[in-house]
């Protein structure tokens, strides 16, 4: 593996970096503001707050986790951004304590009103009328209290190991007979299987009404305890360290150590205790202390406890109340499956997801599949689908004899057990599974076809920024690009023969591979604008990602800028770079879009002196020291002049006059709105491009004179 370059000096300032955790923090207040954005549809506000809890909750899991064990393990030097982790944990703490009551104040001062009149009730135990009150005492003594197992806590019964994120009641009780005897205290652990918000009388005329399965719980608590009075009831939930730790050289059969892994983390240590507001302090100290948590990593709540669950209601049938449907064109030349392979013989391929339909994406591996004169196709998973139909074309190639590999994630995070699944079907159907490299995991979205034409063997590649996921693809922006180019097509079966064999160092002439030459290539682009720009010549930056944290390449940035060249990054969440200050980064702009869609394309733009040649990349990695050093990713030059007019001339500065989702971050790490001219319309990036989109779709149906039917093969008079 090549060493890491050492970055440029840059001149010391105070506060040159953001903390990584603080600027993630900050995205996920940022995806909050979309739950208060009264220009989105009800329902879409609701699943957007439900979202800024499942962030937390992965954020607690991983990235606190990691925090709690260096200072566990006594480790107290300073980040690159002057924090230890002690600091960072305090100063987590008080963000997260302060997003959490501004979530409550979302959920009970804003949507559970809006929801309201629009007729969705979601009613806690005390607003029960009588006859709603008989219809939940009547469904928890059929459909709750008969999988319900109460745990005493006393000194004949131990500590009961509460699963990850499950929701737990904690009851006190008082024996009447003995009142002057201290309290017993009991846990209900509440089964997955059922449902966390229960419809109230469904099928019933009227609104929809609605309660958490927890109210139900804490309302009837005392029926599982005869002859003791309920004093209090509160809900719980414990997140425990769910980052798997997985030694590779030690591990003969990684798909089994995997499974095992994935079993002990139900019993991973806690890291966070969520309980209800107005818990006996006793109670809580015994929680804190069983869990072996301090205090600082327990969070009180105006209830209801874990607003993910709020996607059940976001996903009601109120179409009124969510984002007009929006449904992916396929306009593109790859709208005929049959005329694939033909079609890219001749041109290159650019779709924009979720604008562009996904369909000529699986129809590539489809017809791969089923094309007599393909010999071998070779895909890297890294997430897909649970009905994947890439996967049942790799199997479909498999069964008629096609050689066929597929290199398997099985570390992508919180999907382990679906890629064990597909891993299994795939071996089982005779496909080649690889596990990728040692010590990295395979993040690179690659699709690799050989076809015999004539007397030849032809590649053809899809090469893509987002997974082979069908559901996502609607719901995140990508893009995907199609080649027969022989000089980008060998990089890829270079790359492909690295991976399932051995190569320590393979060369590529066009791709940008990590962890092979992606950070040093990186560099050299970034140093090249900035020597551009010192001796007088058009130098210019854009890079969109996800997350942008490796100091070496940040310190790249800075001195480009203090070069003179202008560096636009949009950079959807983490961003460690400190934007406009004088003297280190004053020609950088950052901005961030949060929107309908999740920001997931990686596209870097370089001016390289002006011209008729600014490179254009496009692929799986963002700017941090994993993507560039623990995973296997892939950069893609977009080399079609027509393609990458698109990306310059549309993609990106679309992005970069958003001015409804966009924020831009400042100095004093603040995301702000885009500053707008009084009287100045809003323009949405994403609006403008699903309209880009019709538009393209509008112009398919329409007959080219002169142009052969792609279906007849006739000329269309």
């Amino acid at each position: 593996m090549p060493s890491r370059r050492p970055a440029p000096a840059v001149p010391p300032v105070q506060s040159a970096y953001f903390n990584r955790e603080l600027s993630w923090l900050a995205f996920n207040r940022r995806v909050l503001e979309q739950a208060h954005h009264k220009g989105h549809p009800l329902l879409e506000r609701v699943r957007f707050l439900a979202i800024v809890s499942s962030n937390l909750d992965e954020f607690f899991e991983i990235r606190v986790a990691g925090l709690i064990q260096q200072v566990d393990s006594n480790v107290t030097e300073p980040g690159y951004d002057g924090l230890t982790p002690r600091e960072t944990l305090r100063r987590i703490h008080a963000v997260v304590g302060s997003m959490q009551d501004e979530q409550y104040r979302c959920w009970h001062g804003q949507l559970v009103p809006a929801l309201a009149r629009e007729g969705i009730i979601v009613k806690s135990a005390r607003e029960l009328t009588p006859a709603e009150l008989r219809w939940v005492r009547g469904y928890f003594r059929e459909q709750v209290y008969p999988v319900l197992t109460p745990l005493a806590i006393d000194q004949s019964h131990p500590f009961p190991q509460l699963g990850n994120k499950t929701l737990n009641i904690v009851v006190s009780l008082d024996n009447p007979a003995t009142p002057e005897i201290e309290r017993l205290v009991a846990i209900l652990p509440v089964p997955r299987i059922l449902p966390r918000l229960v419809p109230i009388a469904p099928g019933k005329n009227g609104p929809h009404r609605l309660i958490f399965l927890s109210e139900i719980i804490k309302l009837c608590a005392g029926e599982l305890f005869p002859g003791y009075r309920l004093n209090s009831a509160h809900a719980f939930r414990v997140t425990r360290n769910s980052d798997l730790y997985i030694d590779e050289e030690e591990a003969e059969n990684l798909l089994k150590k995997i499974e095992e892994e994935l079993r002990n983390l139900r019993r991973g240590a806690a890291v966070r205790l969520e309980i209800e507001a107005g818990v006996e302090e006793e109670i809580f100290d015994t929680l804190c202390r069983h869990l072996d948590l301090l205090p600082e990593f327990a969070f009180r709540l105006n209830g209801p406890l874990n607003l993910m669950r709020l996607s059940a209601v976001a996903d009601l049938d109120r179409p009124d109340l969510k984002f007009p449907p929006f449904t992916p064109v396929n306009a593109s030349p790859l709208r005929d499956p049959g005329q694939i392979f033909a079609t890219l013989r001749h041109e290159d391929v650019l779709l924009h997801h979720p604008y562009d339909s996904f369909n000529p994406v699986v129809d590539f591996v489809t017809e791969a599949a089923r094309d007599p004169r393909v010999f071998a196709i070779k895909q890297t998973l890294y997430r897909t689908s649970g009905d994947s139909p890439i996967v049942r074309a790799l199997i479909e190639a498999s069964r008629q004899g096609k050689q066929v590999t597929a290199l398997v994630e099985l570390k992508a995070r919180f999907d382990e057990a679906n890629n064990i699944q597909w891993a299994r079907q795939l071996e089982e159907a005779g496909v080649h599974v690889v596990y990728g490299l040692v010590g990295h995991k395979i993040h690179c979205k690659l699709c690799l076809v050989v076809r015999r034409e004539g007397r030849r063997l032809r590649h053809y590649a899809h090469l893509g920024t987002g997974n082979y996921n069908p559901r996502t693809a609607r719901l995140y922006t990508d893009l995907s690009c199609f080649t027969g180019r022989p000089g980008l097509t060998a990089d890829v079966a270079r790359l492909f023969n690295a991976l399932t064999g051995f190569g320590r160092s393979p060369q590529f002439r066009h791709l940008l591979a990590a962890p092979y030459n992606l950070h040093r290539r990186i560099g050299e682009l970034i140093d090249r604008e900035a020597r551009n720009a010192a001796a007088g010549r058009p130098a210019r930056i854009i890079a969109k990602m996800n997350s942008l944290v490796d100091k070496a390449t940040i310190d790249r940035l800075y001195a480009a800028s203090q070069a003179g060249v202008k560096i636009d990054l949009i950079v959807r969440g983490i961003c460690c770079l400190v934007p406009g200050v004088p003297g280190l980064s004053e020609n950088i702009r950052v901005r961030s879009l949060v929107g309908r869609f999740l920001e997931h394309a990686r596209i870097f733009y370089f001016e390289n002196r002006g011209g008729a040649r600014p490179l254009v990349l496009a692929g799986s990695a963002d700017w941090m020291p994993r993507n560039f050093f623990r995973r296997v990713e892939v950069l893609f030059p977009i080399e079609s002049p027509a393609l990458r007019r698109r990306v310059i001339r549309d993609l990106l500065p679309a992005e970069l006059r958003d001015n409804e989702n966009a924020r831009v971050l400042h100095p004093n790490g603040a995301y702000l709105p885009v500053p707008r001219r009084k009287g100045s319309a809003g323009f949405s990036a994403q609006a403008h491009f699903m309209a880009a989109a019709a538009t393209r779709a509008k112009a398919a149906r329409q007959p080219v004179p002169g142009r052969p039917d792609r279906k007849s093969g006739q000329s269309r008079a």
